[in-house]
């Protein structure tokens, strides 16, 4: 059996993938199968630039068994951000002492220089922070197309401990058949699993992995690469109302290849929610009104953050936008 609790170090799990993979969701699933007393923390890297998106991680931390939850924001924290990361890491460890630290990427974050610093982190605190695996999550609906498009993607497949297929049940047998092919051309001696609906993944097939990767790699192997302009992220705000309804019909229509994620503050007559879609899934959670008050201004209807290919989500989002009466900025 696995040691979730090992000795003498905080194990650090990583989980990247693409846009709208469902590793929030993953994460989430592994919680209810650790013990009651068992300390998790999840630290956060949000890509885009609404103010408040924290209030969704604070209400990961209500509705769930982590210790806490702290984000980054802004930027990747692979690469302009790495400074915060280190950081928040070692206040993580001084606050809350915890069992386990997950680390969710942003969607366009490439593990290897993730890696590096952990790495480099482990040595500084004598292993007392330690590296235990990189679990890339994959959507199976929706890998097919942006591989093609992503390096970032391909990136996150090849250079991992783990893959988990996600999003799998509504995937014909001859899509999947394919989708494992390609996953073995980018990584053929990784272990492959797949989730299992909501209760997601078992943490015996993803803790205790002791990660090998890039212990002896040198960040010159992969300056070469550069995500910076892959992904392109814009903000959408209104102040003027709408329907339900209409939101729903303007998100259908939005292109999958261009546009692979929208998530912010929507404003409804019974309140405020946060909105969550990718690659034509979506969702709403409600705001507390307290929280609504001070994550949404009275007279602001939407904000929302686009994510997408580099130079198409501004062409792309337009008429979504001015179906809502939005700003694009």
């Amino acid at each position: 059996m696995v040691d979730i609790r090992p000795e003498g170090s905080i194990p650090i799990t990583v989980f990247t993938g693409f846009l709208g993979a469902g590793k929030t969701s993953i994460i989430l699933s592994l919680l209810p199968r650790l013990p009651k007393d068992y300390k998790a923390v999840l630290l956060k890297n949000e890509f885009g630039d609404v103010e408040g998106m924290s209030i969704m991680d604070s209400k990961l931390a209500e509705q769930s068994s982590l210790a806490g939850v702290s984000e980054i924001t802004n930027g990747c924290m692979c690469c302009v951000m790495v400074g915060r990361m280190e950081n928040a890491l070692l206040e993580i460890r001084d606050q809350y002492h915890p069992d386990r630290i997950f680390i969710e990427c942003s969607g366009s974050a490439f593990p290897a220089t993730l890696a590096f610093q952990l790495r480099e982190l482990e040595r500084r605190t004598s292993g007392g922070l330690k590296l235990d695996a990189i679990c890339t999550v994959i959507d199976a609906e929706n890998f097919e197309g942006y591989e093609d498009t992503s390096p970032t993607a391909r990136m996150q497949a090849s250079y991992s401990d783990i893959l988990i297929v996600n999003k799998w049940e509504d995937v014909s047998e001859r899509k999947l058949d394919d989708l494992y092919d390609k996953l073995n051309t980018l990584n053929d001696g990784t272990p492959k699993i797949r989730s299992q609906g909501k209760k997601g993944v078992d943490p015996s097939l993803i803790f205790g992995l002791e990660s090998k990767l890039f212990a002896s790699s040198t960040p010159e192997e992969f300056s070469a690469f550069d995500h910076n302009h892959e992904v392109q992220t814009v903000t959408l705000t209104a102040s003027s109302p709408f329907t339900r309804e209409h939101l729903f019909q303007g998100l259908d229509r939005l292109s999958k290849e261009s546009i692979w994620r929208v998530k912010g503050f929507v404003r409804q007559p019974e309140g405020v929610w946060i909105l969550n879609w990718a690659f034509g899934r979506h969702d709403l959670t409600a705001v507390g009104m307290e929280a609504s008050r001070e994550y949404l201004q009275a007279d602001v209807s939407l904000k929302l953050t686009v994510m997408g290919e580099h130079g198409e989500v501004k062409r792309s989002i337009r008429k979504f936008a001015e179906s809502l009466s939005a700003i694009v900025v």
